[in-house]
């Protein structure tokens, strides 16, 4: 069984499945709005060069979202390339 992480810590090509989202109020909503749920799988496609934001694809489309935001998602590795 794989350990569960922060999103933040994924690296390009990485997918893997939400665990839990670990923001509540304004920010947890947010999260939850832009489809970043429990049992949502994600793919990392690609980081910016200070490694902020995070470009991820998630149910078809693409979303950027920031580290600061990363770090209240937590996954599970499914994948990695």
């Amino acid at each position: 069984m794989n350990a569960v992480e922060s999103l933040r810590r994924l690296k390009v090509g990485d997918v893997a499945v939400i665990v839990k989202v670990a923001a509540g109020g304004e920010l947890g909503r947010h999260i939850r709005d832009m489809g970043l749920a429990p049992g949502v799988e994600v793919m990392v496609m690609g980081r910016a060069p200070l490694n902020d934001p995070v470009e991820l694809k998630v149910k078809g489309y693409c979303l950027a979202l920031r580290n600061n935001e990363a770090d209240h998602i937590m996954v599970r590795l499914e994948g990695r390339p």
